[in-house]
Protein backbone atom coordinates (compact mmCIF):
# COMPACT_ATOMS: atom_id res chain seq x y z
CA UNK A 1 0.00 0.00 0.00
CA UNK A 2 1.02 3.20 -1.01
CA UNK A 3 2.08 6.01 2.05
CA UNK A 4 -0.97 8.38 2.32
CA UNK A 5 0.97 11.27 2.27
CA UNK A 6 2.82 10.68 -0.64
CA UNK A 7 0.57 9.51 -3.50
CA UNK A 8 1.70 8.13 -6.72
CA UNK A 9 0.65 8.54 -10.37
CA UNK A 10 -1.49 5.75 -12.04
CA UNK A 11 -1.18 6.29 -15.35
CA UNK A 12 -3.92 5.77 -18.06
CA UNK A 13 -3.83 5.80 -21.50
CA UNK A 14 -6.40 7.45 -24.31
CA UNK A 15 -9.31 5.66 -25.48
CA UNK A 16 -7.89 5.63 -28.70
CA UNK A 17 -4.09 6.47 -30.08
CA UNK A 18 -1.92 6.26 -33.21
CA UNK A 19 1.15 3.47 -32.11
CA UNK A 20 4.25 5.34 -32.57
CA UNK A 21 3.58 8.79 -31.46
CA UNK A 22 1.80 7.95 -28.03
CA UNK A 23 4.85 5.52 -27.23
CA UNK A 24 7.04 8.01 -27.75
CA UNK A 25 4.97 10.65 -25.72
CA UNK A 26 4.53 7.91 -22.80
CA UNK A 27 8.14 7.79 -22.54
CA UNK A 28 8.79 11.59 -22.45
CA UNK A 29 6.38 11.63 -19.22
CA UNK A 30 7.94 8.13 -17.82
CA UNK A 31 11.14 10.02 -17.99
CA UNK A 32 9.39 12.80 -16.24
CA UNK A 33 7.39 11.70 -13.44
CA UNK A 34 7.83 8.56 -11.31
CA UNK A 35 4.85 6.61 -12.22
CA UNK A 36 3.78 3.09 -10.55
CA UNK A 37 1.24 1.65 -13.01
CA UNK A 38 0.11 2.32 -16.23
CA UNK A 39 -3.56 1.29 -17.22
CA UNK A 40 -4.65 0.06 -20.91
CA UNK A 41 -7.71 1.76 -21.42
CA UNK A 42 -8.71 1.40 -25.15
CA UNK A 43 -12.61 1.62 -26.46
CA UNK A 44 -11.17 -0.65 -29.53
CA UNK A 45 -13.09 -4.14 -29.82
CA UNK A 46 -10.02 -4.81 -32.10
CA UNK A 47 -8.06 -7.47 -30.96
CA UNK A 48 -5.25 -7.41 -33.22
CA UNK A 49 -5.38 -3.36 -32.53
CA UNK A 50 -5.03 -3.86 -28.92
CA UNK A 51 -2.30 -6.57 -28.80
CA UNK A 52 -0.38 -4.59 -30.89
CA UNK A 53 -0.62 -1.84 -28.26
CA UNK A 54 0.07 -3.91 -25.34
CA UNK A 55 3.07 -4.90 -26.74
CA UNK A 56 4.18 -2.14 -27.37
CA UNK A 57 3.48 -0.31 -24.17
CA UNK A 58 4.32 -3.49 -22.30
CA UNK A 59 8.19 -3.30 -23.24
CA UNK A 60 8.04 0.49 -22.68
CA UNK A 61 6.89 -0.09 -18.81
CA UNK A 62 8.23 -3.09 -18.37
CA UNK A 63 11.84 -1.76 -19.26
CA UNK A 64 10.91 0.88 -16.71
CA UNK A 65 9.74 -2.11 -13.86
CA UNK A 66 6.27 0.02 -14.08
CA UNK A 67 3.40 -2.97 -13.77
CA UNK A 68 0.78 -2.67 -16.96
CA UNK A 69 -2.83 -3.73 -16.61
CA UNK A 70 -5.74 -3.47 -19.12
CA UNK A 71 -8.73 -2.53 -19.23
CA UNK A 72 -11.89 -5.25 -18.99
CA UNK A 73 -9.76 -8.05 -21.10
CA UNK A 74 -8.94 -10.64 -18.82
CA UNK A 75 -8.38 -13.50 -20.95
CA UNK A 76 -5.88 -11.02 -22.98
CA UNK A 77 -3.83 -10.24 -20.00
CA UNK A 78 -3.29 -13.41 -19.04
CA UNK A 79 -2.53 -13.80 -22.94
CA UNK A 80 -0.65 -11.15 -23.58
CA UNK A 81 1.52 -11.61 -19.78
CA UNK A 82 0.38 -8.44 -18.67
CA UNK A 83 0.68 -7.59 -14.86
CA UNK A 84 -3.17 -7.53 -14.92
CA UNK A 85 -6.87 -6.54 -15.50
CA UNK A 86 -8.67 -3.00 -14.42
CA UNK A 87 -12.46 -3.96 -14.25
CA UNK A 88 -15.69 -1.82 -14.00
CA UNK A 89 -17.74 -4.93 -12.17
CA UNK A 90 -17.31 -5.62 -8.48
CA UNK A 91 -18.94 -9.40 -9.78
CA UNK A 92 -15.88 -10.57 -12.00
CA UNK A 93 -13.27 -9.75 -9.85
CA UNK A 94 -13.38 -13.48 -8.26
CA UNK A 95 -13.41 -15.02 -11.96
CA UNK A 96 -10.32 -12.55 -12.89
CA UNK A 97 -8.43 -13.48 -9.80
CA UNK A 98 -9.05 -17.58 -10.77
CA UNK A 99 -7.99 -16.88 -14.23
CA UNK A 100 -4.84 -15.06 -13.49
CA UNK A 101 -3.61 -16.30 -9.89
CA UNK A 102 -2.63 -14.63 -6.74
CA UNK A 103 0.20 -12.63 -8.17
CA UNK A 104 -1.67 -10.38 -10.33
CA UNK A 105 -2.95 -7.44 -10.45
CA UNK A 106 -6.63 -7.09 -10.20
CA UNK A 107 -8.45 -3.73 -9.86
CA UNK A 108 -12.14 -2.70 -9.49
CA UNK A 109 -13.66 0.67 -10.94
CA UNK A 110 -16.56 1.25 -7.85
CA UNK A 111 -17.98 4.67 -9.26
CA UNK A 112 -18.94 6.49 -6.28
CA UNK A 113 -20.21 3.44 -4.54
CA UNK A 114 -19.10 2.15 -1.29
CA UNK A 115 -20.80 -0.64 -1.46
CA UNK A 116 -19.31 -1.76 -4.96
CA UNK A 117 -16.09 -0.98 -3.52
CA UNK A 118 -16.07 -2.95 -0.35
CA UNK A 119 -17.62 -5.85 -2.49
CA UNK A 120 -14.80 -6.02 -5.02
CA UNK A 121 -12.20 -5.77 -2.09
CA UNK A 122 -13.88 -8.94 -0.68
CA UNK A 123 -13.27 -10.36 -3.46
CA UNK A 124 -10.10 -10.35 -3.69
CA UNK A 125 -9.12 -6.96 -5.55
CA UNK A 126 -5.93 -5.05 -4.79
CA UNK A 127 -7.02 -1.87 -5.16
CA UNK A 128 -10.46 0.19 -5.98
CA UNK A 129 -11.04 2.94 -8.00
CA UNK A 130 -13.66 5.97 -7.32
CA UNK A 131 -14.28 8.81 -10.03
CA UNK A 132 -15.10 10.51 -11.78
CA UNK A 133 -13.86 13.27 -8.70
CA UNK A 134 -14.62 16.05 -11.14
CA UNK A 135 -17.12 17.32 -13.51
CA UNK A 136 -16.64 16.14 -16.78
CA UNK A 137 -17.97 17.96 -19.85
CA UNK A 138 -21.74 17.16 -19.85
CA UNK A 139 -21.48 13.68 -17.91
CA UNK A 140 -24.04 13.18 -15.45
CA UNK A 141 -22.98 10.29 -13.65
CA UNK A 142 -22.81 11.30 -9.31
CA UNK A 143 -19.06 12.54 -8.58
CA UNK A 144 -16.88 10.91 -6.07
CA UNK A 145 -16.45 13.33 -3.21
CA UNK A 146 -13.79 14.03 -0.91
CA UNK A 147 -15.91 12.43 2.08
CA UNK A 148 -16.07 8.83 0.67
CA UNK A 149 -12.13 9.00 0.03
CA UNK A 150 -11.84 9.91 3.86
CA UNK A 151 -14.27 7.11 4.76
CA UNK A 152 -12.20 4.66 3.13
CA UNK A 153 -8.98 5.72 4.43
CA UNK A 154 -9.77 5.51 7.63
CA UNK A 155 -12.00 2.45 7.51
CA UNK A 156 -10.32 0.33 4.57
CA UNK A 157 -6.97 -1.34 4.23
CA UNK A 158 -7.21 -1.35 0.60
CA UNK A 159 -5.22 1.05 -1.70
CA UNK A 160 -7.53 3.67 -3.24
CA UNK A 161 -6.88 5.50 -6.76
CA UNK A 162 -8.90 8.67 -7.54
CA UNK A 163 -9.71 9.71 -11.43
CA UNK A 164 -11.74 11.44 -13.73
CA UNK A 165 -11.09 15.03 -14.46
CA UNK A 166 -8.67 16.08 -11.96
CA UNK A 167 -6.82 19.38 -11.55
CA UNK A 168 -4.02 20.60 -9.44
CA UNK A 169 -7.06 22.12 -6.80
CA UNK A 170 -8.62 18.62 -6.49
CA UNK A 171 -5.38 17.02 -6.38
CA UNK A 172 -4.00 18.91 -3.41
CA UNK A 173 -7.37 18.11 -1.76
CA UNK A 174 -7.17 14.47 -1.99
CA UNK A 175 -3.72 13.91 -1.46
CA UNK A 176 -4.24 13.34 2.04
CA UNK A 177 -6.75 10.46 1.58
CA UNK A 178 -6.09 9.00 -2.18
CA UNK A 179 -3.27 6.35 -2.60
CA UNK A 180 -3.08 6.67 -6.54
CA UNK A 181 -4.33 9.51 -8.68
CA UNK A 182 -5.67 8.17 -12.46
CA UNK A 183 -4.47 10.56 -14.91
CA UNK A 184 -5.21 10.34 -18.04
CA UNK A 185 -6.89 12.48 -20.88
CA UNK A 186 -5.76 15.45 -18.36
CA UNK A 187 -2.35 14.86 -19.60
CA UNK A 188 -2.95 13.49 -23.00
CA UNK A 189 -4.80 16.13 -23.86
CA UNK A 190 -2.38 19.02 -22.50
CA UNK A 191 -0.06 20.57 -24.66
CA UNK A 192 2.99 19.24 -23.15
CA UNK A 193 1.50 16.07 -21.26
CA UNK A 194 5.30 15.91 -19.24
CA UNK A 195 5.05 19.10 -18.11
CA UNK A 196 1.44 18.95 -16.90
CA UNK A 197 2.29 15.07 -14.97
CA UNK A 198 4.96 17.08 -12.68
CA UNK A 199 2.57 19.82 -12.21
CA UNK A 200 0.06 17.25 -10.63
CA UNK A 201 2.64 15.43 -8.99
CA UNK A 202 3.83 18.71 -7.31
CA UNK A 203 0.29 19.42 -6.36
CA UNK A 204 0.51 15.55 -4.98
CA UNK A 205 3.49 17.05 -2.53
CA UNK A 206 6.05 14.75 -4.78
Amino acid sequence: MADIEHPQIYLITPASFELSSFGKELERVLDAVPVACLRLAMASHDEDRIARAADMLREITHRRDIAMVIESHVLLAERLGLDGVHLKEAHGVRAARKTLGEDAIVGLHAGSSRHDGMSGGEAGADYVCFGPVGAAGLGDGDLAERDLFDWWSQMIELPVVAEGALDESLIRTLSPVTDFFGLGEELWSAEDPAARARACLAAMGG
